[in-house]
């Protein structure tokens, strides 16, 4: 099962319906994140392999990938289709294929204990939950991976990702006429920029109903890393910070920032969105996935850069081939299989962090 980010699904095996069941760190639902995604071949075979249905259509479509210059002219372009959904849409359609009986809102893992046949999750709530697989699929920050790797954290790769979403009837006619049904780049001196259109409220794919999604890449040191997540509330933030808590003198370099580096279309982008917020790229790899009765998946596993456009289809890649272990067994020990899972999932992991990380230097200029 492919889970979100703050997910904690407890499975057993077999996996009858009444058996599972998926503890998620957030009390309230996640549904309203819009951050964008590639709909990646993976993540559509993840849904059909689960027997999920997907919203028709499941995103915004763009045609041809254009690069703009510092002037505003497309100095390149050609055709690449591809749909751009939201982290809402994918989140929301998993969420409405589990029975919700199964979905416990609010608890955190705080320890767990294994033996030859069960593996026990510790909750801060007080709640223990025993069965035969766990499955940590909690993202970056993943609880399960502390208690099974404690002390392992995301390293910063040196740079941010600054993201604006803004209504699709809300830019200006002239920069919409420039952007819209394509996939828009623009990069400079260690900074690059892509806007796209994603599905918007509800998850609403029709024209005038999307949203324009943008994500600008700048290098900035770790000094100034952490004076930018310091919260207009005065909280210290370590990764990110969400619409509406950044400080108005960094927004405000920002929008500078943009007239200084960017195209004319692209700053009327940026000036237009209400409230930029920003993400701290990371890097994350582990040396084990499997740990007895308990393995790490996604995220929880390897945080790759956003450059691989990977993320999301690396986690639907580990979830079915795991269920293809666990449906497929052939009577095997269940620890036996899952080796042999983690042998292929930890090629493709280290893979894809080991693309990110160079795709990322490269376009940051961050080492020779």
């Amino acid at each position: 099962m492919m889970s979100s980010e703050g997910a904690l699904p407890l499975s057993e095996v077999p996996s009858a319906a009444s058996s599972r069941r998926l503890f998620e760190q957030s009390p309230n639902e996640l549904d309203s994140r819009g951050g964008g995604i590639v709909l990646q071949p993976d993540v559509i075979e993840a849904f059909r392999f689960g027997g999920v249905k997907l919203p028709s259509p499941p995103g915004a479509d763009s045609g041809d990938r254009i690069y703009l210059d510092r002037d505003d002219r497309i100095i390149e372009q050609f055709p690449m289709p591809q749909t751009q959904t939201s982290w809402s849409l994918i989140y929301s359609a998993m969420r409405r294929g589990l029975p919700a009986e199964i979905i416990h809102p609010g608890e955190r893992v705080t320890h767990l204990e294994q033996n030859a046949q069960t593996v026990t999750a510790h909750f801060e709530s007080g709640r223990v939950e025993e069965a035969e697989l766990l499955v940590g699929a909690d993202g970056p920050r993943s609880a399960v991976r502390a208690q099974l790797i404690p002390g392992l954290q995301p390293t910063y790769a040196g740079y941010v990702a600054w993201r604006g979403r803004l209504e699709e009837n809300d830019l200006d006619l002239n920069a919409a006429e420039v952007l819209r049904d394509r996939f828009t780049f623009q990069q400079g001196e260690a900074h690059l920029i892509l806007v796209y259109l994603v599905p918007g409220e509800d998850d609403a794919a029709g024209v005038g109903k999307r949203r324009w999604n943008w994500v600008w890449y700048r290098a900035l040191s770790d000094e100034s890393l952490k004076s930018l997540m310091l919260d207009r509330n005065g909280t210290q933030r370590s990764r990110s910070l969400p619409p509406g808590t950044t400080k108005d003198e960094d927004i405000a370099e920002l929008r500078s920032a943009a007239k200084a580096c960017l195209a004319p279309t692209l700053q009327v982008l940026v000036e237009q969105t209400p409230e930029p917020f920003v993400q701290a790229i990371q890097d994350l790899r582990v040396e084990q996935m499997v740990f007895d009765r308990a393995v790490l998946l996604g995220d929880a596993a390897y945080v790759p850069s956003p450059h691989t456009a990977g993320s999301t289809a690396k986690a639907a890649a580990n979830a079915v081939a795991l269920a293809h272990v666990l449906m497929f067994n052939d009577g095997h020990p269940l620890v036996a299989a899952l080796s042999r899972w983690e042998v292929q999932q930890r090629r493709l992991g280290i893979g894809m962090s080991e693309l990110g990380i160079s795709l990322g230097d490269r376009i940051m200029q961050l080492r020779d």
